[in-house]
């Protein structure tokens, strides 16, 4: 285990939770529901990266690859969603509304989400917050495999 890789690795997830949160709370951009599935697997790295330095335990740096590597592919589906690539879950993305009765579309406008799924609402050199969080969550797996390996 490579302690340099587990702290690198530890600050990367801390690091792209802390900017989930600044975006939410002063950037006043509230996530959607994929959103909030890609903050919990960075939680579970930061909190492996803790024990593994602590316990110096390999089977925790295994944990926080593979945490990332989860939020990763969350993180490239929901940037698919964005793009229309992927349909996104019903409850968080745009419904049909043909063929509906007047009573199920009022539900259905009723329960809707404030921030949709499939919607991009803030983009750098033309990737979304989903897709920025795949590419660094990937590149963060590659860090806890390296952590992972060496001696």
């Amino acid at each position: 285990m490579n302690k340099t890789f587990i702290l690198i690795a530890t600050a990367g997830s801390a690091a792209l939770l802390l900017g989930a949160f600044g975006f939410q709370y002063l950037g006043d951009l509230p996530p959607c529901k994929m959103c909030i599935w890609q903050r919990w697997p960075h939680g579970i790295a930061i909190l492996a990266g803790v024990l593994a330095l602590a316990m110096k335990q390999r089977m925790f740096a295994w944990l926080g690859a593979v945490a990332t590597l989860i939020t990763s592919l969350i993180g490239f589906y929901h940037a698919g969603v964005e793009k229309g690539i992927f349909e996104g879950p019903d409850s968080c993305t745009s419904g049909p509304v043909g063929g509906m009765s007047t009573d199920d579309l009022f539900n259905q406008i009723m329960n809707a989400p404030l921030v949709r799924c499939d919607e991009i609402p803030w983009d750098m050199f033309g990737i979304s917050m989903a897709g920025w969080n795949a590419l660094v969550s990937l590149g963060l797996f590659c860090i806890w495999i390296m952590a992972s390996r060496r001696s």
